[in-house]
C-alpha cells in the first residue's frame, strides 16, 4: 500500500541520511520524494510503498533529530474512500 507524508524538517547535510535509513530500516520502500528547502526548513513529500502499517513509520519518524512535523497526506484507503 502506499502512503504519502508530508514532512518538516530543520534543514541539515546529513537529515535526508537519516530519514532514508529510517524508511529503509522499517521496511518501507520509497516511491517518490519532492523536497524544497526555505529560510533553513525543508518541506518533504514522501511516498512510501510497503504491506506494514504507516504508523510503524510515523512513531520512528517523529523521533528523528532536527524532524519539526509530519503529517499522512494520503494513502490508498484514503483514496479509494473518496472514489
Amino acid at each position: 500500500m502506499n502512503n504519502t507524508l508530508t514532512i518538516e524538517a530543520m534543514h541539515s547535510p546529513e537529515f535526508l541520511e537519516r530519514l532514508l535509513r529510517v524508511c529503509r530500516h522499517r521496511g518501507f520502500a520509497i516511491v517518490t520524494i519532492n523536497a524544497t528547502t526555505k529560510q533553513q526548513v525543508t518541506h518533504i513529500e514522501l511516498t512510501v510503498s510497503s504491506d506494514r502499517e504507516i504508523a510503524l513509520l510515523t512513531k520512528q519518524l517523529d523521533k528523528v533529530i532536527g524532524i519539526l512535523k509530519v503529517t499522512l497526506s494520503a494513502s490508498n484507503e484514503d483514496i479509494k474512500a473518496s472514489a
